[in-house]
């Protein structure tokens, strides 16, 4: 039976936050997960030294291909974000004949500050890269090598530089909607807190937040009082 790997990233600061997402795709799937943290102490191999980050995944998402050993296909996802879907259905949109697949999302951000006062600035293929559906073994990410991603600069790996426009793949809004940037769609499949998980007070109470505190919640399901 096939199992979809796939790659959450981690930061200490939200870690409630993975561990709600995790919950949401375990609950949904009908087929095998292999869920991987990208938490930098666990990456011995890669040497983070950018000093742009918002978040300790920023940059280690490109790594995703490495560590699938440039084979099969797997997802990355931001810790941010809850899944209402059998991932499954993402898994069967893969397409071989692109490197990567993404929404590619065409907005500008309503906030100019995000969670823990990290600056929101606008840039082309914003959060294109938050949800990227991987075809680990296309002859083009063999240079995504720690090493490599070490030296390069977050314009150049965010906009999916070293491939062609029609190496990128698209997938369907639903897979990556953007809470309080978008419209409330309580259906869609994956929703992303991008501008704040409601993990923080500050973004409690704002569009969507209720889905992700219900799912939550669900992490205590069971315990005693």
């Amino acid at each position: 039976m096939k199992k979809f790997n796939i790659y959450i990233g981690f930061d200490q600061k939200e870690s409630v936050a993975y561990h709600t997402f995790c919950q949401t795709l375990i609950q949904n799937s009908s087929m095998p997960l292999q869920i991987t943290p990208l938490a930098l102490s666990n990456l011995n191999l890669y040497r983070e030294a950018h000093n742009d980050r918002s978040n300790d995944f920023v940059y280690s998402r490109f790594l995703t291909p490495y560590l699938n050993a440039f084979e099969g296909w797997a997802l990355f996802a931001d810790g941010d974000m809850i899944c209402q879907s059998d991932i499954k259905e993402l898994f069967e949109l893969r397409d071989d004949s692109k490197a990567v697949m993404v929404v590619k999302h065409n907005y500008k951000t309503k906030q100019e500050e995000k969670y823990l006062g990290n600056i929101n600035e606008n840039y082309p293929r914003k959060n294109w890269s938050s949800v990227i559906l991987w075809n680990c073994g296309h002859s083009k990410h063999k240079i995504l090598t720690p090493e490599f991603i070490h030296k390069q600069s977050g314009k150049f790996l965010h906009r999916f530089s070293w491939l062609n426009d029609n190496d990128i793949g698209d997938l369907p809004m639903e897979w990556n909607w953007l809470a309080i940037e978008y419209e409330d769609n309580p259906k869609a499949k994956i929703v992303h807190y991008t501008l704040g998980t409601p993990c923080f007070k500050d973004y409690r109470n704002k569009s969507m937040s209720d889905l992700w505190i219900e799912n939550y919640k669900r992490i205590n399901d069971g315990m005693e009082e």
